[in-house]
C-alpha cells in the first residue's frame, strides 16, 4: 500500500530537520519480485512504474497485516524472523541544500535501528549541510524511537495497528535528551547486546554457559547479528538454547514485558519454565502473575493483544517453547500489551 507517491510526499517544512521515513515489515515474496522488476523498468513509462510498484507494496502489507511476517523454525527462529522495508523520502525543510531521493533498506526485525545510522547519513549528507548533521535519531508519531529496542519490537510496540508502510521520521538534530540514551558508536550497541546476553544467561544457566564461551565466541554471536549471518551467529547461541534433559526447561525464563499504556519502561521478575508440580508454565501463567491486567481487566472484556515478533500466540503456549523459538537474539522474549484494535 502506498499512502503517496514520492511527488505526492511533500508536505511541507519540518523545523525541527526531520526527514520522512516509510516502514512496513515484508518478506521475500511475489510480490517483492514484481517490485523489482519495476524497479529495473525505469525506462518505461513512469506512471506505469509507480502503479505496478504500489501493486507489489499492498501485496507485501496484505501479507504482513495476515501475520505471514514470521516464520517458525527449529530453536533460533529468532534470527529467521520477518524482514522492515525501510523507504526515505525527502521533505521540504530548512537544512537540505536540495531534494533528496528516496533510500530504500531491508532491514531484519531482530536488528537496531542504530546499526544503520552511517548509511542513512551517507545518503542524506549529499543534500544537507555538513554544520546541520549532529546525531541523529528517529521518531514515530511524536515518541523517539529507543535505539536499544530491537526494530521489530518497536514495530509491534507502536505501529503494529497503524496502516503500511510504516512512516517514521528521521532527524538529524535536536536530539531528545530526556528521552534517549546517545549512541556514540557501535561500540555502545554491541555493549548492550552482549550486556543483555549475560544477564539472560545468568537467568536461564546461572551465567555458566557464557563464562565458558571465549572472547571470539562473543564477537561472532554479535558480529553474525550485525551481518545478518543466522548460521554464523546460530553456531554460538545455540549453546545458550540447551538445558540438562532431567531440569526440563531453564532455570529462569528471561523475558520483559512492554506496555504503552505506563511510564514503566518494561516488568521483569523472576519466572520458571515449570510449576513446583511440574506443569509447564504457559504465557497465560506468566501474564496472570506478573500484568494480569493484559488478559483479565477489571470488567472482564479483555482489551488488549499480547504479541511477539509480530504474532499473536496462543495463551496456552509453554514459555520454555516460546523461549525457545521467539526470543530476539539478546536471549530475551520481549512481549508486547497493545490495545486491541476495535472493529
Amino acid at each position: 500500500m502506498l499512502k503517496s507517491s514520492p511527488a505526492s510526499s511533500r508536505v511541507g517544512s519540518n523545523p525541527e530537520g526531520g526527514v520522512r521515513a516509510t516502514w512496513g515489515s515484508v518478506t521475500s515474496s511475489p510480490g517483492a519480485e514484481e517490485l523489482r522488476r519495476a524497479a529495473a523498468g525505469l525506462g518505461s513509462d513512469l506512471r506505469d512504474v509507480l502503479s505496478a510498484a504500489a501493486r507489489a507494496l499492498r501485496t507485501l502489507c496484505s501479507r504482513v497485516s495476515a501475520g505471514q511476517c514470521v516464520r517458525h523454525a527449529e530453536p533460533g527462529a529468532q534470527q529467521a524472523g520477518a524482514s522492515v522495508w525501510l523507504w526515505l523520502n525527502k521533505e521540504f525543510n530548512e537544512i537540505t541544500e536540495r531534494e533528496a531521493e528516496p533510500y530504500y533498506l531491508l532491514l531484519p526485525r531482530v536488528s537496531y535501528l542504530t546499526l544503520v545510522t552511517d548509511k542513512v547519513k551517507k545518503h542524506f549528507q549529499k543534500v544537507m549541510r555538513q554544520e546541520d548533521i549532529s546525531e541523529i535519531w528517529f521518531e514515530y508519531e511524536g515518541t523517539p524511537l529507543k535505539w536499544h529496542y530491537p526494530i521489530g519490537l518497536l514495530f509491534d510496540l507502536l505501529a503494529s495497528s497503524s496502516a503500511l508502510p510504516w512512516n517514521i521520521t528521521v532527524h538529524f538534530k535536536s536530539f531528545p535528551e530526556k528521552d534517549l540514551l546517545h549512541c556514540p558508536s557501535k561500540d555502545a550497541i554491541e555493549a548492550h547486546f552482549m550486556s543483555c546476553m549475560k544477564e539472560a544467561d545468568a537467568l536461564k544457566h546461572k551465567s555458566q554457559v557464557i563464562n565458558e564461551m571465549q572472547k571470539k565466541d562473543h564477537k561472532q554471536l554479535w558480529m553474525g547479528l550485525q551481518n545478518d549471518r543466522f548460521d554464523q551467529f546460530w553456531a554460538i547461541n545455540r549453546k545458550l538454547m540447551e538445558y540438562p534433559a532431567e531440569e526440563n526447561g531453564f532455570r529462569y525464563i528471561p523475558f520483559r514485558i512492554y506496555q504503552t499504556t505506563t511510564e514503566r519502561p518494561f516488568i521483569q521478575k523472576l519466572f520458571r519454565p515449570v510449576a513446583a508440580d511440574g506443569q509447564p508454565h504457559t504465557l497465560g501463567d506468566l501474564l496472570k502473575e506478573v500484568c494480569p491486567s493484559a488478559i483479565v481487566p477489571e470488567d472482564g472484556e479483555r482489551r488488549n493483544q499480547v504479541m511477539i515478533h509480530g504474532i499473536e500466540p496462543m495463551l496456552e503456549t509453554p514459555l520454555q517453547w516460546l523461549s525457545e523459538h521467539l526470543s530476539y537474539p539478546d536471549n530475551f522474549l520481549h512481549i508486547s500489551i497493545i490495545p486491541k484494535q476495535t472493529e
